[in-house]
């Protein structure tokens, strides 16, 4: 059913809240009542942690193109600005569905289901998003979470001392976005992980989010000595953003499958880079679990 209350789910060492306007998580608090997601303040960014569908990042001219059609498309698509039906609320789970309405099908000619599940299991969020076709066309999107965690995390390590930790090395470059176009730019930058480790600072975010296109790690750790941590697991996503607006309190920590039009891109969305197909009948997963190390 439709609802647009917030929904609440628990386990013994963990709750969540939850706004089927979007499907987007709002709180993830422990039993001691500690905020491990964003202040939300509105001076930076008034998000919590929307999902991407069914594009990331920015097209080119914010247009959809298929063969000769073209329609405008907002920056990230159009899922977190819309009202998920709540499908199942039992203790500590919940799942979420959005399909294709003639309101979607006008800016996006496609048949879909997206379906959102969270479960919490002791000291883990397990997140699932799938994608499925109805039919009866070939179906193209892409999918990315975007989650923004507090930084500081509870436990008073200071917010410099927060580091994340990768299950394996990244040498590789990083991309970023113009700051005019939202397009990915085809210089990359030296990669500023530390083998396994890159340490945190605002001053990494000056020139935007950094992109990961073709990220080695499917799992990080994000946390400071003598603080919380929280563990990562995103094992059906390639490619990476983290993103925070200078002095806010948070890191927006994301798993994508896709990113914005690369600069100079102009053709069919179906061709673009990243960009995720299924035949009728067809559907995709992407999980992401987040566990909960508190001091």
């Amino acid at each position: 059913m439709p609802t647009a209350e917030f929904v609440t789910i628990a386990s013994g060492a963990l709750r969540a809240r939850i706004n089927p306007l979007g499907a987007e998580l709002w709180s993830l608090t422990d039993a001691a009542g500690r905020e491990y997601m964003t202040d939300a303040d509105p001076a930076f960014w008034a998000s919590h942690a929307p999902l991407l569908f069914p594009i990331v990042g920015s097209l080119a001219g914010d247009t959809l193109r298929v063969d000769d059609w073209s329609c405008p498309m907002p920056r990230h698509g159009f899922a977190r600005r819309s009202l998920f039906e709540l499908v199942v609320h039992e203790g500590a789970e919940a799942r979420f569905r959005l399909i294709d309405s003639a309101a979607t099908r006008a800016i996006y000619p496609f048949a879909f289901a997206l379906d959102v599940a969270f479960r919490l299991d002791g000291h883990t969020l397990a997140m699932e998003a799938t994608v499925s076709n109805p039919g009866p066309d070939v179906l193209p999107f892409s999918f990315g979470y975007h989650p923004a965690f507090a930084w500081p995390l509870p436990g008073g390590a200071d917010k410099a001392a927060h580091k994340l930790e990768f299950e394996q090395a990244e040498p590789q470059p990083i991309r970023r976005v113009s700051r005019e176009t939202g397009l990915l730019l085809a210089e990359g930058e030296p990669s500023p992980v530390a083998g396994r480790t890159l340490q945190l600072a605002e001053t990494l975010f000056a020139a935007d989010a950094m992109i990961w296109t073709d990220l080695a790690s499917r799992s990080l750790s994000f946390g400071a000595e003598g603080g919380a941590w929280l563990d990562v697991a995103f094992p059906d996503s390639s490619m990476l953003g983290l993103w925070q607006v200078p002095g806010a309190r948070y890191i927006c920590i994301e798993p994508w499958q896709g990113h914005s039009d690369p600069a100079g891109f102009s053709g069919d969305f179906r061709d673009k880079p990243g960009v995720v197909t299924l035949v009728v009948g067809e559907s995709r997963r992407f999980r992401m679990d987040v566990t909960v190390r508190p001091l």
